[in-house]
């Protein structure tokens, strides 16, 4: 995919747009089970505090990968921010309007290649921005790029609150609830680099251990132990600021 500068972002073919074949129908389809297989987010609900207590009243956040709006755009919202929510799938889009009602919530779908701040499809710049799990659905040649699309969609000094899943892993293809999504992601050094490349400050770091209900949406599944199963998952949540 290239701007109009003919800059080609992910290092591919000039023009060519990312593909997320059967990225957004796969969520389709699991949208009503994904938050039973997810049912404890402690570490997504602790940096979600963390962000909207960052911010001052009354904020305009984007919630990156908003799923089916659950915990994140309702804890947002509750707490008096506005939230634009954008995702893939219009199945997780139609449950988030269900969870999330009332003016202090908006979801569109969208992909985060597709942010702009001006424009007619133009987001315009926020106060604060959340992207839990979503940059792991990307090949890791459009997270740096992602990255930085966010940072300029941010307001100077505003907080980012960021997580991934611990993983050596590109665009591999893992099954998840029944079908099969690709995901990538980064040991914890790699992505500590990545953000501060894209412009940002970490200014605090928390990692969970975490077992999904379901045996069958690990990204770490993917990963083996010295002993032949499964490593753990761990979640990495960077609180960030835009620098």
């Amino acid at each position: 995919m290239s701007d109009a500068s003919g800059f080609d972002r992910y290092g591919g073919p000039l023009g060519v747009l990312p593909d997320r074949t059967g990225q957004a129908e796969a969520f389709d389809a699991i949208g009503q089970y994904y938050d039973d297989a997810f049912p404890h987010k402690d570490g997504q609900l602790a940096a979600g505090r963390w962000l909207s207590d960052a911010l001052p009243p009354g904020s305009r956040v984007l919630d990156v990968g908003c799923g089916t709006g659950v915990p994140t755009a309702r804890q947002l919202a509750d707490a008096g921010h506005t939230v634009l929510g954008i995702d893939l799938s219009s199945g997780m889009l139609d449950l988030a309007r269900k969870n999330v009602p009332g003016q202090n919530a908006e979801f569109r779908q969208l992909d985060v290649a597709a942010l702009r701040a001006e424009g007619p499809e133009g987001v315009g710049k926020f106060g604060g921005i959340a992207a839990f799990f979503a940059l792991l659905m990307l090949p890791r040649a459009e997270i740096p790029y992602a990255l930085r699309l966010l940072h300029g969609l941010l307001r100077p000094g505003g907080p980012l609150a960021l997580s991934m899943v611990e993983a050596d892993l590109d665009d591999a293809g893992i099954p998840f609830l029944g079908h099969t999504i690709r995901v990538s992601g980064y040991r914890r050094g790699e992505l500590r680099q990545v953000v501060r490349d894209a412009g940002f400050d970490i200014v605090e770091e928390d990692t969970y251990s975490y077992a999904p209900a379901s045996t069958d949406v690990s990204p770490s599944s993917q990963l083996r132990s010295t002993r032949g199963g499964p490593n753990p998952e761990h979640q990495l949540f960077l609180h960030c600021r835009r620098g």
